[in-house]
């Protein structure tokens, strides 16, 4: 499988050693899962598409990009190939960054044009090329032109190898700081631990062994499905990485498919206080929800081409269709610890860690669309009970040891093109924020590169939920089409839940 574009030119140099305080040499070496980012067929951006309130004042944005980001290291040291021992292995070099290099300022004619789609286009483009590799990995390009979303847009385009999407983010934000206190830092939602009820319920029936026998089958029947459900998840990856795909459909890449060296982008936003109220009407989670419009416009999408194409014969029960959902495993550094930590020239880096959950998509008509969510929220239950995210992390591991870089790479690049759509969420800010005094509109993660048709990434900010769609430009012809389906998707759940509620209020 190849995918087309301007291939990366790794030039081995040779680098010089560093010493520590006892003359032994400090490896300052890309983890195995950064440098798979720079195999040819698997060269991924992180592109997070944000809109701002005011137009961008460039010097401004230098400034605070200057006093905040390039304290990190990852930012500022190159990715050189080391060829003082022959391994392949590349290494982070730091280097003297010259902030002018990175800033792109974009110059769009747009005299009676539509600004949404040039918008767009200039996105596109971004999937066509790659950050010059004598510089660090990553570009900020500037769109002062007004759309439909926002007053101008920014595009912060970071090479995967850098970070992943969690990790960026914490990152991102410590450039930040709140509207309602301009010297607060941005706050990340994180579930509280609370007591466990079971131990609880023990201390509280320590003295009835009819309490304690049930304590104890309990724990033991949620041991086993634990096991079995993470025993299935497992084997279920390895099936996918060798032989296992999804059924042909709209969103899927065919055998011998030769990926475009371009990629479409839309996103669209929408109330997280609605997203939240439907959560409540099905007992769900917000996960629950936004994976139930994800499959109610799929089926919207899929019905509508099959039906043009006159496909009458076509049986969604019988279409295997999965989403290779992105899970991170390390918890977020958080945005305060980072800040401060780069404030005091503090070394601290996160990288990549995150595994694969294969999740199976419903698609279907369904009288009531909460049966949507409905679905989602009983495979999603399931998933919770396994360890399969963790197993795809160690097996990717143990595949790195034995078939190194490469192989690793073409592992990680199989998985998504046996399945037919990739799938990420982020958590954003609770608050309103704004760097260097441009507030803040939406934040839009997404990648370009991924070995995928589509891909779907959601990110929170304050009380707005984003979707990100990317698509192979090829195998998805009308994105605005499919964008209207999510929308149309939401509203109609929307409808179904503020209907079921008035029906129970009666």
């Amino acid at each position: 499988m190849e995918r087309g574009g301007k291939k990366m030119i790794l030039k081995p140099i040779l680098i010089s050693k560093n010493l520590n305080e006892n003359g032994e040499e400090e490896a300052m070496l890309l983890s195995p899962t950064s440098q798979m980012f720079h195999e040819p067929d698997y060269n991924v951006y992180v592109l997070a598409i944000m809109g701002w309130k005011v137009p961008i004042e460039v010097d401004s944005m230098k400034a605070e990009l200057q006093r905040t980001l390039l304290k990190h290291p990852r930012f500022s040291s190159l990715q050189v190939m080391d060829e003082t021992d022959g391994s392949g292995k590349m290494r982070w070099v730091p280097t003297t960054v010259n902030i002018d290099d990175h800033i792109i300022v974009a110059q769009i004619a747009h005299d009676n044009m539509d600004t949404d789609k040039l918008v767009e286009e200039y996105i596109s483009s971004l999937s066509t090329t790659n950050v010059d590799m004598s510089k660090p990995l990553w570009d900020f390009h500037v769109l002062n032109v007004k759309t439909s979303h926002a007053e101008a847009t920014s595009i912060f385009r970071i090479h995967h190898s850098i970070g992943d999407g969690t990790a960026l983010m914490s990152l991102l934000l410590s450039c930040f700081r709140t509207i309602s206190d301009p010297t607060s830092l941005p706050t990340l939602p994180f579930s509280s631990s609370s007591k466990d009820k079971s131990n609880l319920s023990l201390r509280n029936n320590r003295k009835t062994i009819c309490s304690l026998m049930w304590q104890y089958l309990i724990k033991f029947w949620l041991l086993i499905k634990l096991w079995f459900n993470t025993v299935v998840d497992a084997f279920l990856f390895i099936a996918t990485a060798l032989f296992l795909k999804d059924s042909e459909s709209p969103f899927t890449a065919t055998r011998g498919y030769k990926w475009s060296t371009r990629q479409k982008y839309i996103y669209l936003t929408i109330s997280l206080d609605d997203i939240k109220f439907i959560k409540n009407v099905t007992n769900g989670t917000v996960n629950d929800v936004v994976l139930g419009i994800t499959q109610a416009a799929m089926s919207r999408y899929i019905h509508r081409r099959y039906e043009a194409e006159g496909k009458r014969k076509f049986s969604p029960e019988r279409m295997r269709c999965r989403a290779n959902v992105i899970v991170n495993l390390r918890p977020a550094l958080g945005v305060q610890t980072l800040a401060e930590t780069i404030e005091k020239n503090v070394k601290v880096i996160q990288g990549n860690c995150f595994g694969f959950v294969i999740f199976p998509l419903t698609i279907a008509e369904f009288s009531n669309p909460l049966d949507y969510v409905r679905k989602s929220k009983t495979s999603m239950d399931r998933k919770k009970h396994s360890l399969g995210s963790l197993c795809t992390f160690y097996f990717s591991k143990l595949f790195l040891k034995f078939f190194g870089f490469k192989g690793v790479a073409k592992l990680a690049q199989r998985v998504p093109f046996q399945t037919t759509l990739a799938m990420s969420n982020v958590i954003g800010p609770l608050e309103e924020i704004s760097c260097a005094g441009h507030p803040l509109v939406f934040v839009a993660p997404t990648c370009s590169g991924y070995p995928t048709g589509i891909m779907v990434h959601v990110c929170s900010y304050a009380k707005k939920l984003t979707f990100a769609i990317a698509a192979d430009e090829g195998i998805i012809p009308d994105m605005n089409q499919l964008g209207d389906d999510f929308v149309d998707s939401f509203m109609l759940i929307k409808e179904a839940a503020l209907s079921q509620l008035r029906t129970k209020a009666d």
